[in-house]
């Protein structure tokens, strides 16, 4: 799929930088396979980056120019992993001559990642090869469209879906295991069994047993073994070996024993005669297994951002001339007016027109309350309607809507690579050599110490078939891929896959305050009258003159006014002051205590109040008419309800939390004080606010800030994590590492909870992957033999590394179970 910079719509403003693709590759068998293919790519002049996911079997690239696609398909191919490439089969419409040919041809020749174009004007039909995630169906539909053609996909010879691959890895298993069993049950049912054996040798023989397990042996590793072969030898012959290498190595020296004993036995000193075909057979068998279970489980790996991908309904209800008509969502563009009926989920994003109820959207958020829309309010893709009608204005379709681009950015994040993958990387690049290497000694050193062949065979290939290094190279990737999946659906998005590790390592969280930890929108709290004045009259009066203002509070005054607005007239503004005006023949002054003083008498206990109001987080406002006091109001932005809870749920987690606003000293250190916070900086500019930030930063270490504003912008650049409300600026949304969808200060928990959880599983993954090859590598190569120790048996040994990518894949899936934090844990 190809990318430009951008971030989801209410996210972040977009910024195209460079073009990015995700590119599927194939041939990908270990951690070893993708660090090669990376650097092939990487290799490529005008690459800036390339990272290839193993999980994914996708490259990530960024270029500065896609002329480059050729040189990094031709890379690729050459270093043995191909990009992988789809053939499609295209329906024209409005083709009529020669001339409809070349200008269709052209105009699909000419698009990023095409290979191959055939175009007959016989059947009307389009036949196109292109490199998979250069270019899609959409795209080659949209260049023909351009040049007067109609397109509909007839036919698609797509690549192995992930679904495909399960089946066929299914399939192959059974059909090795059926042909496994007997060469199984024929050698070693005799060794457990003594009169099995027996009766195999009198009645059918040696000379008979022998060359049957040959022939089933011959079919498991021709027929579903051949995978390992056709992949495995050539690696080995461009000096690059992988997993399919070690298992094509070991299955070889096992069948190629084997076949020596039973057709030329003289070959060998006496008492060296032995076969060991069930090990062959066995080997294929269990790493068959072994892989359809990881290809099962890789499936699950993706499956919250396919979920999201999936709550986008396919038709929607169209209004036109007054009726409703169900219409594709491919034929809906912006401006038409949608319909949604109770319970349905809405299709595109747009504003409500008509209508009022809730709607839930918690797949989008995490939040499990619905919220109410009424005229004006946005409403997203994938969201579910509730019990009313609503009449919605569309403003984003497919790829625009805020759902597609928060896929496409959780896509691109989990292709990161943490810096801890660095260390994987390197040593994955020389693992296989260093299998091979063991290998080699281990028959060699058994072979001196007059061991013998057979036993120098058995501890070789054991050890050329327990080595995995597909666990160490799915350790970090797949962690990624389900935590940062989970993290999407509990409205927690890494715009950056790195701020998983950087926000494990915070070690202080610093919050703005308004719209923050406040709800950021000032709302009227009370209203102290002089004698001869009611609430009422005193609001009449007040909104009348604020009805002219953009300021917050003059908003929060007219809000709280429930009648008819009065006029006001020769209004006079004075920043930071206060505003006068006339109303109905009065002289109005309203605003600050000292402002309103200078003209007017007002009561002695008002001065003592407005100090009170000030000190409890409020902005106290004064109303006089004629030159006499009528009204002290006070004005305060609420503190969020979930402000509390998610202060005190940090330092539960072990955190310290500090504050940095740009209100007066008095209000945040209210603010602060109530919500349980000790470092309270207030009255920051911006500039400020950068500097309390690194000052904090030197004192503590790493810290994360969380803001909404375009202010918080540089101190959101500037920290170790930058946290941004996914309500706020797109200034600050663009200036942060991870958006918190719904606005929601607990979202905070929720990603140091995913953070912690995430690096947590990678570390239980590296050390268990690292751990098995450290410990049993040797076992196999046969070290505890001298000092009565088993020997470990190549069948033994391919169960044990299928086993342990298996065991990677399902532990990175526990991360699926996570659950957002609604309350203080231990709380």
């Amino acid at each position: 799929m190809r990318h430009q910079n951008s971030i989801p719509d209410g996210l972040g403003s977009e910024a195209v930088a460079h073009i990015e693709y995700a590119l599927p590759v194939t041939g990908l068998n270990c951690a070893g396979c993708a660090g090669r293919a990376e650097r092939a790519l990487q290799a490529v002049a005008g690459v800036e980056h390339a990272s290839v996911n193993l999980a994914t079997a996708t490259a990530s690239v960024e270029v500065e120019r896609a002329s480059i696609l050729s040189d990094m398909v031709a890379a690729a191919a050459k270093a043995g992993y191909p990009l992988a490439e789809r053939d499609i089969t295209l329906q024209l419409e409005g083709m009529h001559c020669g001339s409809c040919v070349a200008r269709a041809e052209a105009a699909l020749a000419a698009l990023d990642g095409v290979q191959a174009v055939t175009v007959t004007l016989t059947d009307a039909k389009a036949r196109v090869r292109y490199i998979d995630g250069a270019a899609d169906v959409g795209q080659l539909q949209v260049a023909l469209k351009q040049v007067g053609f109609g397109a509909q996909l007839l036919d698609a010879a797509e690549a192995q879906s992930p679904d495909a691959e399960i089946q066929i890895l299914r399939r192959d298993f059974f059909w090795a295991l059926a042909f496994t069993l007997p060469v199984f049950v024929l050698e070693m049912g005799g060794h457990a069994i003594p009169a099995l054996h027996h009766w195999l040798m009198a009645n059918i023989g040696q000379a008979v047993l022998w060359p049957l397990q040959a022939v089933l042996t011959a079919i498991v590793l021709l027929g579903p073994g051949r995978r390992f072969f056709a992949r495995g030898l050539p690696a080995l012959m461009r000096g690059a070996p992988d997993m399919n290498a070690l298992v094509a190595l070991g299955t070889s020296a096992a069948f190629g024993f084997s076949l020596v004993s039973t057709f030329a036995p003289g070959l060998f000193p006496a008492g060296a005669v032995h076969v060991y075909y069930e090990s062959a057979a066995t080997i294929v068998t269990l790493i068959l297994l072994g892989r359809w279970l990881e290809a099962r489980a890789k499936g699950r790996t993706g499956e919250a951002i396919r979920a999201l991908a999936g709550l986008q309904p396919d038709a929607a209800l169209v209004i036109k001339d007054g009726q409703t008509i169900e219409t594709p969502i491919a034929e809906i563009v912006p401006g038409d007016r949608i319909r949604l009926r109770p319970g349905e989920r809405v299709a595109v994003d747009g504003l409500v027109i008509s209508g009022s109820g809730a709607v839930d959207e918690s797949m989008l958020s995490g939040e499990p309350v619905p919220n109410v829309k009424t005229i004006g309010d946005e409403v997203s893709a994938g969201t579910v309607n509730g019990t009313a009608v609503l009449d919605i204005e569309v403003r984003g379709v497919g790829a625009e809507t805020r759902l597609a681009r928060i896929i496409s950015l959780v896509e691109q994040a989990q292709g990161t690579k943490l810096p801890v993958q660095a260390l994987v990387d390197r040593i994955t690049l020389w693992f296989v050599p260093a299998v091979l290497l063991v290998a080699f000694l281990t028959v060699v050193i058994w072979l001196a110490v007059g061991q013998g062949g057979s036993f120098a065979l058995v501890a070789g290939v054991a050890v050329l078939i327990i080595a995995c290094p597909c666990a160490m190279g799915l350790a970090t990737p797949t962690s990624i891929m389900v935590g940062l999946g989970r993290a999407a659906q509990m409205g927690v998005l890494f715009r950056k896959g790195t701020a998983l590790q950087e926000l494990s390592n915070i070690d202080l969280v610093v919050f703005d305050k308004t719209g923050t930890l406040t709800e950021g929108h000032p709302v009227l709290q009370d209203v102290f009258c002089a004698e001869g004045w009611s609430r009422e009259r005193a609001l009449a009066v007040a909104a009348a003159v604020e009805a002219q203002s953009e300021h917050p509070i003059a908003h929060a005054i007219v809000s709280a006014h429930e009648g008819e607005l009065q006029d006001a007239t020769n209004l006079v503004a004075v920043p930071g002051k206060g505003i006068t005006a006339q109303v109905a023949d009065q002289a109005v002054v309203l605003g600050r205590l000292s402002f309103v003083a200078d003209g007017a008498v007002l009561p002695a206990s008002w001065s003592a109040k407005a100090d009170e109001l000030a000190k409890q987080g409020a902005t106290p406002i004064v109303l006089a008419v004629d030159g006499a006091a009528a009204a002290l109001m006070s004005v305060s932005d609420p503190i969020r309800a979930e402000a509390a809870q998610t202060v005190a749920a940090l330092k539960h987690s072990g955190l310290a939390v500090a504050m940095i606003s740009g209100d007066a000293i008095g209000t945040a250190t209210y603010v602060a004080h109530a919500l349980g916070i000790d470092i309270v900086h207030g009255e920051c500019l911006p500039e400020e606010k950068l500097a309390a930030l690194q000052e904090l930063q030197t004192t503590f270490g790493a810290v994360a800030f969380v803001g909404d504003g375009i202010n918080d912008a540089p101190a959101l650049a500037a920290s170790d994590c930058g946290i941004a409300l996914g309500t706020g600026t797109d200034v600050a949304i663009e200036a942060a590492e991870v958006v918190l969808s719904s606005g929601n200060p607990m979202g905070v928990v929720n990603a140091l909870k995913i953070s912690r959880a995430t690096l947590r599983n990678i570390r239980q993954n590296l050390g268990w992957a690292f751990g098995y090859n450290v410990l049993l590598v040797p076992v196999a190569a046969g070290l505890l033999v001298p000092f009565g120790g088993p020997q470990l048996s190549p069948a033994l040994a391919a169960g044990a590394m299928a086993a342990s990518s298996v065991l990677v894949l399902s532990n990175a899936l526990r991360l699926r179970r996570l659950k957002p934090s609604l309350h203080v844990e231990g709380g």
